[in-house]
C-alpha cells in the first residue's frame, strides 16, 4: 500500500483506531443487546455478535465464556446504566424529584430502546444465570426507591410498613415496564403524558 511523501495515507486509505479492553467490551454488550431486543435469547447466536462487531469468535470468547456469561453481563450493563440515573439527590424532597428523575429515565428509555428491551427479556431466557442477573437487576432497583422514601423526612413517617411498601414498589415497578415497552412499540402518549402518568402511579400506589 503506497503512501504520500511525509508518510501521510494516501487518498482512500483507512486507518482503523485500536479499541481499548473496555472499549471492546462495551462494543461487544452493545451489538449484544441489539440482538437481544429483537429476538428471543434461544434465537441470538453469539458468532452473530462477533460477525457483526467485526471480530473473531475467539476474541469474544476472551471476555465472554459464553452465551450465558455474556447475556448476564448485558443484563448487568443496562441495570447499572438505570439505577445511576435514576439515583435521588440526597436532601431534595421525592415529590420535587420525581417528575425530573422520570424525564431522565424516560430520556434513557426511548435513547437506549435496544438495552431497555434486551434488560426485561431477560426475564424470559431459559437460563437460571440469566434470569438472576436480572432479578437481581429489579431488587436494586426496588431497594433504591425505598431508600430514597425512607430518607426523605417529609413523606417518612407517612409510608405504609416495609412489607406493603415493598410490593407497592415492586407493583410500580412492573407498571412503569410495562407502560414504557408499550410507549417504545406502539403509543401515541408523548414523554410528558407517561411520565405524568407513572407520576400519579407511584403517589398512589405508595399512599401519598
Amino acid at each position: 500500500m503506497t503512501r504520500e511523501r511525509g508518510g501521510a495515507a494516501a487518498p482512500g486509505e483507512r486507518t482503523r483506531r485500536r479499541l481499548s479492553t473496555q472499549e471492546r467490551r462495551e462494543q461487544l454488550l452493545a451489538v449484544g443487546a441489539k440482538l437481544f431486543a429483537q429476538a428471543p435469547y434461544g434465537d441470538v447466536w453469539i458468532e452473530e455478535v462477533a460477525e457483526i462487531a467485526g471480530v473473531s469468535r475467539g476474541l469474544l470468547y476472551h471476555y465472554f465464556p459464553n452465551k450465558r456469561d455474556f447475556f448476564a453481563a448485558v443484563v448487568e450493563r443496562e441495570s447499572q446504566r438505570m439505577l445511576r440515573l435514576t439515583a435521588a439527590v440526597p436532601g431534595i424532597p421525592v415529590r420535587d424529584q420525581l417528575g425530573t428523575g422520570l424525564d431522565t429515565f424516560l430520556e434513557y428509555v426511548a435513547t437506549h430502546a435496544h438495552g431497555f428491551r434486551a434488560f426485561h427479556r431477560a426475564e424470559a431466557a431459559g437460563d437460571p444465570a440469566v434470569r438472576a442477573a436480572y432479578r437481581e437487576g429489579l431488587a436494586a432497583h426496588e431497594e433504591q426507591i425505598m431508600a430514597a422514601l425512607a430518607a426523605d423526612p417529609h413523606i417518612a413517617d407517612h409510608l405504609p410498613t416495609a412489607d406493603v411498601l415493598r410490593l407497592a414498589v415492586r407493583g410500580w415497578l412492573a407498571f412503569l415496564v410495562a407502560v414504557c415497552l408499550d410507549w417504545l412499540d406502539d403509543s401515541e402518549l408523548t414523554k410528558e403524558q407517561v411520565r405524568d402518568l407513572c407520576a400519579r402511579a407511584l403517589v398512589g400506589a405508595i399512599g401519598l
